[in-house]
């Protein structure tokens, strides 16, 4: 799927697109929409309105390889999912070095949690559409890690969502999830950033933030 080949102003346009792009898809009700954060957040804040949606975090951490911390050897999500690169070198990590790695980010993962929910239990998976959002998708590996925490959490569908993708990661996901919504896959993704005009990075009080505002608007709508 490509709408655009040019750049998004930020990532609330890009939620706006990508809202549309899913209330096209006829999702079975109910619909539950989890960011990856922290830059998944703001994009899924806009998803979850157009769908009428509820919003909660799917908490990833990629595994930066040893002295690489930006080449990723495999991620982890919350439920206790762990991913290895399939294509990652053997000689980057061991097993031993690659748990050693792994756990470290598990301590990250969980100060997230504790963090984005402020002691609230996670929305419930079990039996809904889930629809995982993030700001994009370069390995795959990341989201690959929420699908398989999506699935374990008991959800019923499970459908892959974001801005733009590379080409690689959308077979991947393709391959795992029920459904994907990658408004554009070109041919060569060098970076993510240049599909946006403004990629500041999302800080956790924005998470914190967007969080809050959307289970005021669930709560308004109740009312």
């Amino acid at each position: 799927m490509a709408t655009t080949d040019e750049p998004f102003t930020d990532r609330e346009s890009a939620g706006v697109a990508l809202g549309e792009a899913l209330c096209k898809c006829r999702l079975t009700a109910p619909v539950v929409v989890l960011g990856l954060p922290r830059g998944g957040v703001p994009v899924a804040f806009q998803v979850a309105a157009a769908l009428q949606a509820p919003l909660d975090v799917m908490v990833v951490r990629k595994v930066g390889a040893p002295g690489q911390p930006e080449f990723a050897i495999g991620a982890i999500a919350s439920g206790d999912v762990t991913v290895r690169e399939p294509y990652a070198p053997a000689y980057l990590a061991t097993d031993a070095r690659f748990e050693q790695l792994a756990q470290r980010e598990r301590l990250e993962l969980a100060r997230r949690e504790h963090a984005y929910r402020l002691g609230l239990a996670p929305l419930a998976l079990a039996g809904r559409t889930v629809v995982l959002v993030d700001d994009g998708v370069a390995t795959g590996c990341t989201m690959l890690a929420a699908i398989r925490a999506a699935r374990k959490g008991g959800a019923a569908r499970v459908v892959a969502a974001a801005p733009v993708a590379s080409d690689e990661a959308a077979a991947l996901i393709g391959n795992e999830a029920d459904e994907i919504v990658f408004l554009n896959i070109p041919p060569y993704l060098q970076a993510i950033s240049l599909w946006y005009r403004d990629f500041g990075q999302t800080s956790d009080e924005e998470v914190c933030d967007l969080l809050a505002r959307s289970r005021m608007r669930a709560a308004a709508k109740v009312d």
